[in-house]
């Protein structure tokens, strides 16, 4: 995976320290965001205004759903799996009265259901990965016309063992992000 990305023009975005120490990056813009889909939008709404990048990179953990997928992974569809208005005829993660139920960047990768719980049995939505940030900010980068690139680190299985496993394996991947997506 190997992709140029100017760090002039490029801001980092990822939920917490912790997934991406800010010694690693330190000389590319990066600001974190918190946990959840609201704290993502805000933040990284904010973070357009000041910085003004041509591209937006989310960095940070995902669980995944399929028992075949490990490391660092490109994602590039993105759908909110925990929206759920199907009491009213609409569809499982979309949202009502808006016809776009899946963000898609265009590149190739795998999808992600976000949602603001935290995954211990797979949901009802399938997807590749689940995570709590990025369908939030690919949303607002697709808004605000900015190129959306995410990449996840899987460290957990979405299963019984995820709240467990999730804080062993968070910091594992930021080497490798750092290495192979900031080519540093």
């Amino acid at each position: 995976m190997k992709i140029n990305f100017d760090p002039r023009t490029t801001l980092l975005i990822v939920a917490l320290e912790d997934e991406l120490p800010r010694v690693l990056v330190n000389n590319w813009d990066v600001v974190y965001c918190g946990v959840g889909k609201v704290n993502a939008a805000m933040t990284l709404c904010d973070a357009l205004v000041t910085f003004q990048p041509q591209t937006v990179i989310n960095y940070g953990t995902a669980g995944t759903l399929r028992s075949n997928l490990s490391g660092l992974h490109e994602v590039t569809r993105f759908l909110q799996r925990d929206m759920d208005v199907r009491a009213m005829g609409f569809a499982l993660g979309q949202t009502p009265f808006e016809e776009q139920m899946v963000i898609d960047s265009g590149f190739n990768g795998l999808s992600c259901g976000t949602g603001d719980l935290f995954v211990s049995a797979h949901p009802e939505m399938k997807t590749d990965l689940v995570d709590m940030e990025a369908f939030a900010l690919a949303k607002v980068c697709s808004h605000k016309k900015v190129e959306f690139r995410c990449f996840k680190f899987i460290s957990d299985g979405a299963d019984a063992d995820a709240a467990d496993d999730w804080p062993r394996h968070m910091a594992a991947g930021a080497d490798r992000f750092v290495r192979t997506i900031l080519n540093q």
